[in-house]
């Protein structure tokens, strides 16, 4: 399994990148560090990486009611990383569909 899972194009996030042009956000393995995440997001988009900051996400209980009864679940637990890029660079998503 690799470093670096999906990146992540939701709303909030979309908000964020437009306000800082060079600011990403991807969804990581949860035992990366800072300088794992780095060197594969360089290696994988060919950009200069200036800052990585990492949040880790504790997975959450869930639960709903249908007419079956209640269905109780729990959310999965995952790490994010933003990462900063060299002014200039950019990175493109949607340029292989």
């Amino acid at each position: 399994m690799g470093i670096i899972i999906k990146p992540i194009v939701t709303e909030k996030q979309t908000a964020i990148t437009e306000e800082f042009q060079n600011r990403y956000g991807f969804r990581v393995s949860p035992k990366a560090n800072k300088l794992e995440i780095k060197k594969a997001i360089e290696d994988m988009y060919n950009v200069t990486v200036e800052d990585v900051n990492t949040m880790n996400y504790s997975g959450k209980r869930k639960s709903r009611y249908t007419k079956s009864g209640i269905i109780t679940g729990k959310q999965s637990a995952f790490k994010k990383a933003i990462v900063t890029l060299k002014e200039g660079d950019t990175i493109d998503f949607f340029s292989n569909i």
